[in-house]
């Protein structure tokens, strides 16, 4: 099975009982890492997920998996928690990033803005537009600039450590 259609495939089977637990299953992906290959899940749900709740996903997971047989390799499965600074991919983590202060890398700086000739800054993600893919981004003093969301090599939450 291709990859898109393995990981479609995971997330149609993982839909009915993650709606059910009221898990949101953040992430699948097939992954070579060194000489395995990884099924990965992340998931989350409103509080964090823990131990148990990935441990019943895997449990839930794998006999579909072992039945349908839809991965030609062997894999490890390995499902978990996305992390507090996990990165903005869909358009659910952007509207959930609204507000909060972003990590923001950009493939190339740009020549104009307030962000202009920076690859790497943090501002707060202060719109979105789903429909044109865009995102506004607003420096400390609230002047902000616009980038299509292609411009991120990686956008994610900041922590204070």
């Amino acid at each position: 099975m291709k990859k898109a259609d393995l990981i479609r495939f995971v997330e149609e089977q993982l839909a009915p009982f993650a709606e059910e637990r009221h898990y949101e299953i953040v992430d699948v992906d097939y992954v070579k890492e060194g000489s395995d290959m990884y099924l990965r899940i992340l998931a989350d749900k409103e509080g964090g997920i823990g131990l148990d709740d990935c441990t019943a996903i895997s449990r839930y997971i794998e006999p579909i998996l072992d039945k349908e047989d839809p991965v030609e390799d062997a894999y490890i499965l390995e499902v978990s928690s996305p992390g507090l600074d996990r990165p903005l991919q869909k358009d659910k983590d952007y509207t959930r990033g609204l507000g909060k202060v972003m990590d923001v890398k950009l493939f190339k700086a740009p020549e104009e803005g307030i962000f202009a000739g920076q690859k790497e800054f943090t501002a707060q993600l202060v719109s979105c537009d789903h429909t044109a893919q865009t995102a506004e981004l607003a420096d400390e003093k609230g002047n902000t600039q616009t980038f299509s969301r292609k411009d991120f090599a990686g956008i994610r939450p900041h922590i204070d450590f």
